[in-house]
């Protein structure tokens, strides 16, 4: 038996000496033996439940992983998190909750650690949100570590080809345009999701579990198996070793979540054409670290970044694709052959992020991940855009594009059910700029995506045809000519709330910029006119969010952040 030092661990405050007594006395009430409460007590965090696909598989990988703290002298303690699945909350009032899911996360796997005094934590997640709100829970308490991502979901089939969720969505919009019969969206509904699993191509849980390898707080190719395959168990048991080995060389997410970490985050977001929502997840991770790391950081990065995966929505490829090829680790050491990323950064494997890769061979006769030397183009699948009309930012990808420019009129909505409306009626013209506003953080509130809009858009054949730019987001699905994170939001007077109808907006996307066609004098004068709008939501969580979220340019939190740290968990 090892014996391990709790004089430095958290759970000394309720398992060492005579005082700790009565919280011995629940342990033991739960069957613990004496050498289990002298052992350091590992937090196993999921967001299994049963609303979606995306976290079904969790609780049988959550017990690989116990298995694995057990195995080497730790005491796993499981418990479990809220999840809202965004596939599910689309296109109603539902999905006002998405985002603001993020900050529970984070914050109810902060307070259970706190609580109950555990010294290290593995964390399950599979959902959009629950990725980034289980990343920011390990930076902020600093405890050491490990994140396991549940998997993807595996494709779908329908006449012949490979679907996604996000064909469904698209559906929608052709069933509505008269191209799709009944017949066929119902085989299509019934056969786009044969699995447990996150959603398949490089939408946001792809794309952050992505990130999650490459910044060095998962296990490399932990992120790549699909959510059924049994051959999961093994790395989550793995990653129950780990943790236990970064208690004992004290190395801790902080260590791991650098300035360089973040960078190369962003660099593999950009290369494999990923979701704009990394655009607000990596500022948020940053901001539990104390690291100033905002939109514009990512969006220099995604200027000098190569797309090199032909990943779905841009490409033609789903996640089983790249798993069949190497998974990630295939991804990430073309980007370290190419000198895009920093090589020297820690991992959760006590090495480097180039010594956990030395040994990948970049395979040929492949189609999914191409060589730095030979992109699919030169810049990053992502682009951020500034301008008169985004005097903060915004954001959008351009993986698969091939119109960069954009210049037409403004059609003005002031929530999305209004604007899906009258796309659904198809009362809109070629050529429009649809502008949906007062969905921001604030004014939202809950920053909603805009999946069900733009995949009827693009189901309507129009992806391309018109432009869509939203103070809200969009799906790690959305593909077509689509801006979102405008700051400042409408509810804070920014100047996407003083549009109105007929307002000349151009966007260019090689240049990256925003603008409408105003002078200052003009939009000065409507900020005059302009009023705050009052929402529907005056109390319960949405209002709290509300009151507490700061601007999508800085990750949207909805707290000072490690800079205004005191004292740090880990060390209590």
């Amino acid at each position: 038996m090892t014996r391990w030092d709790k004089s430095k661990l958290p759970s000394r405050h309720v398992s060492v000496g005579p005082k700790s007594a009565p919280h011995r006395a629940f342990y033991y009430a739960m069957g613990m033996t004496d050498e289990e409460v002298a052992q350091p007590f590992i937090g196993v965090a999921t967001t299994w439940n049963e609303a979606a696909p995306c976290n079904i598989t969790l609780m049988r990988q959550a017990q690989a992983v116990k298995k694995g703290v057990k195995a080497a002298g730790g005491t796993p303690r499981e418990f479990t998190t809220i999840t809202v699945t965004d596939g599910i909350a689309m296109g109603h009032a539902g999905m006002k909750s998405s985002l603001v899911s993020r900050e529970v996360i984070a914050d109810s796997v902060e307070l259970t650690m706190r609580g109950h005094c555990y010294d290290g934590l593995v964390g399950l997640a599979g959902c959009d949100k629950s990725l980034p709100g289980m990343m920011m829970s390990m930076v902020r308490l600093n405890v050491p570590s490990v994140f396991i991502y549940g998997g993807s979901i595996l494709p779908g089939r329908y006449k012949g080809r490979d679907v996604t969720i996000v064909d469904v969505f698209e559906g929608v919009g052709s069933h509505a345009a008269g191209n799709m019969s009944d017949e066929d969206l119902s085989v299509l509904e019934h056969g786009a999701c044969p699995s447990g699993g996150s959603c398949g191509g490089q939408f946001t849980a792809n794309t952050m579990a992505t990130v999650s390898e490459a910044i060095g707080l998962a296990l490399p190719f932990s992120a790549s198996t699909p959510a059924p395959y049994e051959s999961r168990d093994a790395f989550c048991e793995r990653a129950g070793h780990a943790v236990m080995e970064l208690i004992k060389a004290n190395i801790r997410p902080r260590d791991i979540v650098t300035r360089k970490a973040l960078e190369n985050a962003a660099v593999v977001v950009a290369a494999s054409g990923g979701s704009t929502n990394a655009g607000l997840h990596l500022p948020a991770i940053a901001h539990e670290a104390g690291i100033d790391f905002s939109l514009d950081d990512v969006c220099e990065i995604f200027k000098r970044t190569p797309y090199i995966a032909d990943l779905k929505p841009g490409g033609k490829y789903v996640a089983k694709d790249l798993f069949d090829i190497g998974g990630i680790p295939v991804l990430i050491k073309a980007l370290l052959d190419g000198g895009y990323l920093h090589g020297d950064t820690l991992t959760v494997t006590g090495k480097t992020l180039a010594e956990n890769h030395a040994d990948v061979v970049f395979p040929e006769n492949q189609d999914v991940v191409y060589p730095t030397s030979r992109p699919i183009t030169k810049t990053g699948g992502v682009v951020g855009l500034k301008g008169n009309l985004a005097p903060d930012g915004a954001i959008v990808k351009v993986a698969g594009q091939k119109r960069l420019q954009f210049r037409g009129p403004a059609r003005c909505f002031d929530n999305e059910e209004a604007c899906l409306e009258a796309v659904l009626k198809q009362q809109f013209k070629e050529g429009d700029v649809l502008i949906i506003r007062y969905e921001g953080p604030k004014g939202g509130p809950g920053m909603r995506e805009m999946l069900s809009t733009t995949s009827a858009l693009y189901g309507q054949g129009m992806g391309e045809k018109v432009a869509l730019i939203t103070d809200g987001r969009f799906s790690g699905g959305t593909r077509g000519f689509c801006i979102g994170h405008v700051g400042p939001e409408a509810a804070e007077g920014g100047p996407i709330g003083l549009l109105k109808d007929g307002d000349m907006i151009v966007i260019d996307a090689e240049k990256g910029t925003l603008e409408v066609e105003l002078s200052e004098a003009e939009l000065a004068e409507r900020r005059k006119a302009w009023k705050p709008r009052p929402t529907d939501y005056n109390s319960g969580m949405l209002w709290k969010y509300a009151q507490t979220v700061g601007a999508a340019q800085q990750g949207a939190v909805t707290h000072p952040g490690a800079k205004a740290e005191t004292h740090v968990f880990a060390d209590q």
